[in-house]
């Protein structure tokens, strides 16, 4: 049984449905398009900036907000489980509404296209993807990019 799960929560309460099914959909796209079979789960929460402070301060040690933060839950351990039916928990995404509204006015386009992309990004973190180097840069970028043009969400 394929099971591909993608929870979404919204703190703020600032967010309408449509934006964050799109967001949803875009998560099960970045699934698909990693090649990602068995099934998997991950959850996105939308937060103010004081909450993603707190959250970067505690596990960053960076007291400052951020736009995106991810958990990886198995970060490279093989699973334990072994039930078809229950799904492998990849992490958390933590994105910052605030954040993500200057960026996207920074960035000359539309809110829509700034979480998505900060919810592909951090999903590609949660696969071990980073941007540490230009060649890596270069790759995940390329692959974020890929997602967002599926959904017709371009820069």
């Amino acid at each position: 049984m394929e099971y591909k799960q993608v929870g979404l929560i919204d703190e703020t309460g600032e967010l309408p449905d449509d934006l964050l099914n799109l967001v949803g959909d875009v998560i099960e796209t970045a699934i698909e398009y990693e090649n990602i079979e068995e099934n998997v789960e991950v959850a996105i929460t939308f937060v103010n900036d004081e909450r993603i402070q707190e959250l970067n301060r505690e596990y960053r040690g960076k007291d400052q907000p951020t736009d995106v933060l991810s958990f990886a839950l198995n970060d490279g351990e093989d699973t334990l489980l072994t039930d078809e039916d229950v799904p492998e928990l990849l992490g958390d995404i933590i994105v910052s509404v605030p954040r993500a509204i200057i960026q996207a006015e920074e960035y000359g386009h539309d809110l829509k296209r700034e979480l998505c992309f900060l919810a592909v990004h951090g999903f590609l973190h949660l696969l071990g993807y980073d941007h540490d180097s230009v060649e890596n840069e270069k790759i995940m970028f390329s692959k974020q990019e890929g997602i967002l043009n599926k959904h017709g969400l371009k820069k």
